[in-house]
């Protein structure tokens, strides 16, 4: 049987296709076409098509597309106009070609057509970098060849022979879309003068560099950040090798001459090596983080800070006059940073500075810090009155830290802090049982908070009262009953009071400690949304727990029950606590468990609770359910 021949409308879309991707001379009668064949014709049009039809389109026809003129009438009978067209055709091609993206650029203002060059320009420098670094390469990065996979979106693959000449080129694709470009991720290999040529079209936001080690790039690379000047607001080091005189030229780049000022917003320095000797800091380094008004947050991520120069940085930030909200200093080295500091009082001078006053948010973690930091911490806390969320998770304070926060607590019952992070601070029982019962009687409780990793239950094999009661052959399980009876009492009068979230993994709760938690869950948890429970080898107890957990948290979404030892009826019972339960309740990770016996097939039970079409239960996969997790050193 013999093809169709094509129609005449198929035939007219394809040769206004092909007119417009040559782009020079677009057929002017195109935009004269009836609207319906018009809005059949944008729809039917690649990447390049299109913008060759917005580009050249006469200034009399965008009011048919801004204005809301000639608008199409939907079938509820309300009209919109002809611009969503356009943007809708923009949105299609963006989720055609990242489907994996689309979700999270969801926003009613969003510009499709931006996004889409944006994220193309991103695609063609990942692919030129890829180029370039190869031994071989010796001919200019404007010349690099954008390869067939890329270009058969924007053109389709029938027409990827388009101007075979400039659109396979790096320079058509920047000279075209360039001014698209708002956020660009470089590579050493392209941080060259001919790249800042390259982008001269650009007005840059974000700027993220990475693995920028030598001198050669510090003269292009301050170019660039002075073409952007006026527009950059978030500048990223990553795997960056940054000298004291690098970073002078960086930070004198993004000040006008003898105008210290600057919209830079974010400037983070991660995973790199900061070596600026914090007697003889750089000039321009202070003054950048002293003047520039408009700085919010403030990284030296796994930078390799010691307690000298993050002194250095803490007291320049002193006396900025930024409104700083966000400030990490995380995974470094940097115990004794706080401990030349005299702390006056709150009225004294060093709450003088507006960055302190401002910040909202620290993150400390990683950072080898012991019990007199966290003094010293509790001390430098007082000034900052805005402080929201404080993270301390791998430090070693033990006890004595955590009475200095109780002793700030009871200090300022009226803190904002409202998220806390305490995992893996070597913390014992009592420490925690004690900060717990400060909780219950501040103003305002902790919405979010964490003591995982804590061997809270491991703690008993190192208590004195295990020689004494060994000594004298008292059984040892009235001391697990005293101990987790407090531990769960604690806990249950966090969760009723405001807890939002609780990270309670691996503190070694074990059987005893999820049954004196369930003795204790007789109040509505109302507040509570998510919980990790995980990695503390419960058994059946945990799921009893969790069962009775899920009717009385009616706005509990997200719960981590992994690696607990719960055997295969702990499915059955948790189900049946679902099916009573009026809350929506998104996920349940049961991975790490022996919930499913690999003869029964639950399928058909696991399908009956769903969340916006997705499983609620997490479970292992048959090659690891039967391999309980190991959490001993």
């Amino acid at each position: 049987m013999s093809k169709a021949p094509p129609s005449l409308a198929f035939l007219c879309i394809q040769s206004l296709k092909l007119q417009l991707l040559q782009g020079d001379n677009p057929i002017p009668d195109v935009y004269e076409l009836p609207s319906e064949l018009l809005d059949g014709v944008i729809a039917h049009l690649p990447a390049l098509a299109l913008h060759n039809f917005q580009t050249h389109m006469p200034f009399k026809c965008w009011d048919n597309y801004e204005a809301g003129h000639d608008c199409l009438t939907l079938t509820s009978g309300r009209k919109r106009p002809r611009n969503d067209i356009l943007g809708s055709s923009w949105k299609l091609l963006f989720k055609v070609r990242w489907p994996e993206l689309i979700n999270s650029l969801e926003v009613p203002s969003a510009d499709w057509q931006q996004l889409y060059w944006e994220k193309h320009l991103q695609n063609c420098v990942d692919e030129a970098a890829e180029v370039a670094m190869r031994p071989t390469f010796s001919g200019r990065i404007s010349s690099i060849h954008v390869s067939d996979k890329i270009l058969r979106y924007i053109c389709h693959e029938e027409h990827t022979n388009c101007q075979k000449c400039v659109c396979t080129e790096l320079s058509f694709h920047f000279q075209t879309f360039g001014p698209f470009l708002r956020c660009l991720r470089l590579l050493n290999v392209l941080c060259v003068t001919e790249t800042c040529e390259l982008l001269r079209t650009s007005k840059l936001k974000t700027l993220v560099l990475g693995w920028i080690r030598s001198e050669k790039h510090v003269e292009p690379l301050c170019k660039l950040l002075s073409q952007n000047r006026e527009t950059l607001t978030s500048l990223e080091f990553i795997h960056c090798k940054l000298s004291s005189s690098f970073i002078s030229a960086i930070c004198a780049s993004l000040h006008e001459k003898d105008i210290h000022t600057s919209g830079i917003q974010r400037f983070y320095i991660k995973a790199s090596s900061f070596d600026i000797d914090p007697l003889a800091a750089p000039p321009a380094f202070i003054s950048f983080l002293n003047s520039v008004r408009s700085l919010q947050s403030v990284h030296f991520c796994d930078s390799h800070l010691d307690r000298h120069i993050a002194r250095m940085i803490f007291s320049t930030l002193l006396d900025s006059s930024s409104g700083l909200s966000t400030l990490d200093i995380s995974e470094n080295n940097i115990s004794g940073w706080l401990s030349t500091f005299t702390w006056r009082s709150v009225t004294g001078s060093l709450s003088s500075g507006k960055s302190l006053r401002s910040l909202c948010k620290l993150n400390l973690s990683g950072n080898e810090l012991n019990k007199y930091d966290a003094e010293n911490l509790s001390h430098a806390l007082r000034h900052m009155p805005g402080l929201e969320s404080l993270d301390l998770s791998g430090n070693p304070i033990e006890d004595s830290g955590i009475r200095s926060l109780i002793s700030y607590f009871k200090k300022n019952p009226d803190s904002p802090l409202a998220d806390l992070n305490l995992e893996n601070c070597e913390l014992s029982c009592c420490g925690v049982i004690e900060f717990l019962d400060t909780l219950s009687t501040v103003e305002k409780p902790l919405k979010f908070l964490s003591v995982a990793d804590n061997a809270l239950g491991r703690y008993l094999h190192n208590h004195k009262l295990y020689i004494t009661l060994h000594r004298y052959k008292v059984c040892l399980l009235i001391l697990f009953f005293l101990f987790f009876s407090e531990v769960a009492e604690a806990i249950m009068n966090s969760l009723i009071l405001s807890i939002e979230s609780l990270d309670i993994s691996s503190i070694g709760l074990g059987p005893v400690g999820f049954l004196e938690l369930g003795k204790r869950l007789v109040k509505g948890v109302k507040k509570l949304m998510s919980i990790n429970i995980s990695k503390n080898r419960g058994g059946l107890e945990t799921a009893r727990f969790l069962s009775k957990l899920i009717p009385l948290a009616p706005k509990l979404v997200s719960v981590d029950a992994s690696y607990n030892l719960m055997p295969p009826e702990s499915l059955l019972m948790l189900c049946d606590s679902l099916r009573s339960a009026k809350g929506d309740l998104k996920r349940l990770d049961m991975t790490g468990n022996i919930c499913i016996s690999s003869e029964t097939d639950h399928s058909s039970l696991l399908g009956e609770f769903q969340h916006n079409g997705e499983p609620i239960f997490v479970l292992p996969s048959s090659s690891t359910s039967h391999v309980p997790y190991d959490d001993e050193p």
